[in-house]
């Protein structure tokens, strides 16, 4: 799956709490499980973590680790 990658705009703003992110400790985030659609820009790994946590994108996404089996994920 090719990507292109840009450098956001100098404006750009936080997805989640609406801060410019550049004025913080950017991060960049893509679903390429669905074509890599558009990028998401947070300011920092906190608001990414509260966005992840607000809209359960973990739910359903994790292995279960039954200790009686193989002992792997």
């Amino acid at each position: 799956m090719a990507t292109t990658v840009t450098t956001p705009d100098a404006e750009e703003t936080c997805v989640y709490c609406g801060s410019r992110i550049f004025d913080h400790d950017p991060v960049c985030v893509r679903d390429c499980d669905d074509d890599c659609g558009s990028p998401l820009y947070f300011c920092n790994y906190a608001c990414l973590s509260a966005y992840i946590d607000e809209n359960g994108l973990t739910t359903g996404d994790a292995c279960e680790w039954n200790p009686g089996e193989n002992g792997r994920c």
